[in-house]
């Protein structure tokens, strides 16, 4: 079965391979005024045709390569992140079994199930039912969907890392990690006990925001299999027909999203990842409505603090302090060249900064990113990658309302009430100082030897050796020291100016022998 199952999706997926390598190999190399956009977008469909075909593992495939920034070009991430997991739903018949194996006879612990399914998901699908009179919903995993996506997880280890290296080689890093946070996240949200407990965090960090609304759980109706929580009936997020004809005021609506998804990140521990159309609903009076708590991301405050000054380092066009960022994230592979990737970035930040930066959308942040990531061996962890993936998204539901907007004052912001921007660059300042702090050391290491080497010279001084040996003891001290503060700076000067002075030392110490 295996073999078999091999043997079809690598068929299958080979088109798609054969053009992803032909169109990265384009995005790298040229400029983006270049770029056949719409090709790639056609191409981008067929992969997305290609994964919804080969079923449930592979649309949640579909769905996290389009948060790779630094795997696939930016038409392809947007062509993707349309895919809704929205599978047909299998017979009431096969999923009874599962809810009566975990919550006993359905007669016996519902008032009513409609068995006509509201939603189908790849790994679950999702009913209407009431309890005590209180109206529910009740989520269920698909039949017989652990196997499925045993097999397929299988199969995936074996062609998925060599597929992306056939693609690009620097994409060597970039498949191993990918895949493992793939099947990390889809194992977590197999289980709904996960779900259960992401929703009710979230519930509680978004307890004081008038413009959200998350449902609650019902414990004793819930398992690994089974999710019942409270029905929440509201209006979808991109209906621009029937939002007007409730008077929402959609500009409004677009900023609220924007705040409360980047509250939770910049704010909290954990944030929704995957807020696609159909995963929001807003009420008659503008509220949002959040559905689906299985992708999330975590994030704790060093990471978030890092992120934003990643931010700021790309808004104010600071390419030392954009690498910094990267390396602290862990977003860079070892053995990096870091000049190449500084010029690379500076690169990709003058072509972008058409626009003021506090006039860039997501859509330029985010291109701003893949150009980047796509030239170099970057790795994306897995929670800057969810990240990615709910920015995405999230611009795509502006794109909807096609309302005045400017993403970066919103988040600015949102970083400004509270308080975080120059919390950002003191935690910078922290680590500059540490750095400089390593380098002094460094230099009081040497100190002793600096010391020594200058009472030598003294001394041939007077024996009246030649001025050129104290000329160049003093000319090695001031190029060590003046190397000890450009590393600050830029590290690879700071370093070859540290040889430098050492070098001078040596052939000081040579020639003072004749």
């Amino acid at each position: 079965m295996s073999a078999g199952r091999t043997i079809h999706v690598l068929i299958k997926l080979l088109p798609s391979i054969l053009a992803l390598r032909k169109d990265r190999k384009k995005w790298v190399q040229q400029e983006k005024n270049t770029i056949d956009s719409e090709q790639f977008r056609k191409n981008a469909r067929k992969a997305l045709d290609t994964f919804i075909s080969l079923g449930p593992v592979y649309i949640k495939l579909g769905q996290w390569l389009s948060s790779r920034a630094d795997i696939l070009p930016q038409p392809y991430l947007e062509e993707l992140s349309k895919l809704q997991d929205s599978v047909p739903s299998a017979p009431f018949e096969q999923v009874k079994p599962i809810i009566e194996k975990d919550l006993g006879p359905i007669d016996d612990t519902f008032d009513d199930i409609d068995t006509n399914s509201i939603s189908g998901a790849s790994l679950g699908q999702v009913y209407r039912g009431t309890i005590s009179g209180q109206q529910i919903v009740i989520k269920v995993k698909r039949p017989g969907i652990e196997k499925i996506v045993r097999e397929d997880l299988r199969v995936l280890k074996k062609i998925l890392p060599l597929a992306l290296r056939f693609v690009d080689p620097n994409l060597r890093y970039s498949a191993k990690a990918m895949l493992a946070q793939f099947i990390e996240t889809i194992r977590e949200e197999m289980d709904y006990t996960n779900e259960s407990e992401n929703l009710k965090k979230i519930k509680q960090d978004m307890e004081n925001n008038d413009k959200v609304i998350v449902p609650s759980v019902y414990d004793d109706y819930s398992s690994k299999n089974v999710l019942t929580m409270e029905y929440l009936p509201g209006i979808k997020v991109t209906n621009v027909q029937a939002l007007d004809e409730k008077g929402v005021d959609r500009e409004q609506l677009v900023i609220d999203v924007h705040k409360v998804f980047f509250t939770m990140l910049l704010k909290h521990s954990l944030f929704h990842a995957d807020p696609h159309p159909g995963n929001i609903s807003v009420t008659d009076d503008g509220k949002l409505i959040l559905y689906d708590y299985g992708m999330v991301g975590r994030i704790n405050n060093e990471t978030r603090y890092k992120l934003i000054r990643l931010y700021l380092a790309l808004v104010e066009k600071n390419p030392p302090r954009v690498v910094n960022a990267m390396a602290e994230l862990g977003m860079l592979t070892p053995g990096y060249n870091r000049q190449v990737i500084e010029k690379g970035i500076e690169l990709s930040i003058r072509a972008m900064y058409g626009n003021k930066p506090d006039e860039m959308e997501v859509q330029s942040l985010m291109e701003l990113a893949n150009q980047t990531m796509s030239k170099f061996p970057f790795v994306l962890p897995k929670n800057l990658a969810l990240y990615m993936r709910m920015a995405s998204i999230i611009e795509g539901i502006y794109k909807t309302h096609d309302v005045d907007f400017k993403f970066v004052k919103v988040l600015r912001n949102i970083l400004q009430e509270e308080n975080m921007i120059p919390k950002a660059y003191v935690e910078e300042l922290k680590i500059s100082f540490e750095k400089f702090s390593k380098s002094i050391e460094s230099a009081l290491r040497l100190g002793p030897e600096m010391e020594k080497f200058m009472a030598e010279s003294e001394i041939f001084m007077q024996k009246r050796k030649p001025i050129v040996f104290l000329s160049a003891s003093i000319f090695a001290s001031a190029v060590f020291i003046g190397s000890v503060v450009m590393y600050q700076t830029n590290e690879t000067l700071g370093i070859t100016g540290m040889i430098t002075s050492g070098l001078i030392m040596i052939g000081s110490s040579i020639f003072r022998k004749y």
